[in-house]
């Protein structure tokens, strides 16, 4: 017999009217007191499961500055729209804002059809706008994060062991003083890819300086600014730098020409992406190359699995990557 509002609420504490506003998308319910309860009816059989007939591939925005239509998420929409062919599927693209005005009704809609499965690219949310997609009916994986506080399965790019492998090549080389250019924007990703840069140096007797770490805007022009504005003060420089993503590197490569800096016989570079600008830019850019158009087939296989319920518990997926190794990486003072 399906569960009522009784059984919810015995199940989670929470009265049965505060159940029914959640289950029902009612403003005023906190949303960590709504994952709950929708947490609480899945388990307990609380929705019909309905046959999956498609994938909305949903780009979530929070600030914009890190999510934009780039090239990275036309590679995964493209995976993503390949699978989905193969299996029968029917693929819908989808872009929702925090700032849109019906943001919970387009949110509600999203996550309420069971026969739509969602990929949600929440590269941008926070652990606490992560509980407001805990609501969901539909199946449900996230890319690019990973929901401390949620049940729900995730693929994401191994960032740390990515990072760390990227300032090992550089350590490699000769490198002893190595930068970070660090977004100042800051997602789970880049303090994932932070990570990595500081295991790198400890591994090798090597401290980090903050000197050497430079914030940056994500983005390829905000970065040019920002490193012309930290090279006019005429700073020391480290031999390298790693960088949180290509279009910060490619910002700081610009700059660096402008400021009569060669790279990489003054300074090398290397970035985290692999965009497809990384191998046209002076110099071409050594970089994390991250296999995007697979990380998209993967996300609908790991869906389908969700839904049919061949994957019974929820599941941390990591893709792995491979360094590509271009002109802007030489041993120290080469030139």
């Amino acid at each position: 017999m399906k569960p009522g509002l009784r059984e919810i609420s015995e199940a989670t504490g929470f009265c049965t009217a505060t159940v029914s506003n959640a289950l029902n998308r009612k403003k005023g319910v906190n949303p960590e007191t709504a994952a709950q309860i929708f947490a609480a009816a899945k388990r307990l059989g609380y929705f019909s499961k309905a046959k999956l007939e498609a994938v909305r591939f949903v780009q979530y925005k929070s600030s914009g500055l890190v999510v934009t239509d780039t090239p990275f998420f036309a590679a995964l929409a493209h995976g993503i729209e390949q699978e989905c062919r193969a299996l029968g599927l029917e693929a819908i693209l989808t872009t929702i804002s925090r700032s849109e005005p019906d943001f919970d009704d387009r949110l509600g809609q999203l996550l309420g059809d069971a026969s739509c499965g969602v990929i949600l690219l929440a590269t941008e949310a926070s652990e606490e706008e992560m509980k407001l997609f805990a609501q969901a009916i539909a199946p449900l994986l996230i890319l690019d994060n990973w929901p401390e506080s949620s049940s729900s399965s995730a693929l994401l790019i191994s960032n740390t062991d990515s990072a760390c492998h990227a300032v090992e090549h550089l350590i490699e080389k000769g490198h002893r003083e190595i930068g970070y250019l660090r977004s100042d924007v800051r997602i789970k990703n880049f303090f994932y890819r932070q990570e990595g840069y500081r295991r790198a140096l400890a591994l090798h007797g090597l401290v980090p300086q903050e000197h050497f770490e430079v914030p940056l805007p994500p983005d390829t022009a905000g970065a040019w600014a920002a490193m012309n504005a930290w090279l006019a003060a005429k700073p020391e420089l480290p031999t390298a730098f790693f960088a949180d993503n290509d279009n910060i590197a490619l910002g700081a490569l610009k700059a660096f020409e402008e400021n009569g800096i060669r790279v990489p016989e003054d300074v090398s570079v290397v970035g985290f992406d692999d965009m497809p600008f990384a191998e046209f830019s002076t110099p071409p850019l050594t970089t994390v190359r991250v296999a995007k158009e697979e990380m998209g087939r993967l996300a609908v296989r790991i869906l389908v699995g969700r839904a049919h319920a061949e994957l019974s518990s929820a599941t941390k997926t990591q893709i792995c990557t491979t360094l590509v190794e271009r002109g802007s990486v030489c041993p120290p003072r080469c030139g």
